[in-house]
């Protein structure tokens, strides 16, 4: 089934500068599998090297954070919006 998934600004020159990409997956892992496989430059950005999505990659289903629901195996429905939300740190005391 197609789903959207939402790229942050940061990543989208591993995109060709696409914001929205359809993309195919029942689950959340499966789409972003699919996305990494049709833009490889991004799995780096987006895994560590042992296959796990990297601890500061939020990903929200519809506006839900999926570590909230069933994170990478939440499925997901045709026409459903995956946006990945990458954390921001920093500032100073």
């Amino acid at each position: 089934m197609s789903v959207t998934i939402q790229i942050p600004t940061p990543l989208r020159r591993f995109t060709s500068d696409q914001g929205e990409i359809e993309v195919e997956g029942a689950t959340v892992g499966e789409a972003m599998k699919d996305l990494v496989r049709r833009h490889p430059a991004l799995e780096r950005h987006l895994y560590a090297d042992d296959g796990a999505l990297r601890s500061f990659v939020n990903l929200f289903l519809n506006d839900e954070d999926v570590r909230h629901l069933g994170r990478e195996a939440t499925p997901m429905a045709a026409g459903d919006t995956l946006s990945i939300i990458p954390s921001i740190a920093g500032g100073a005391w």
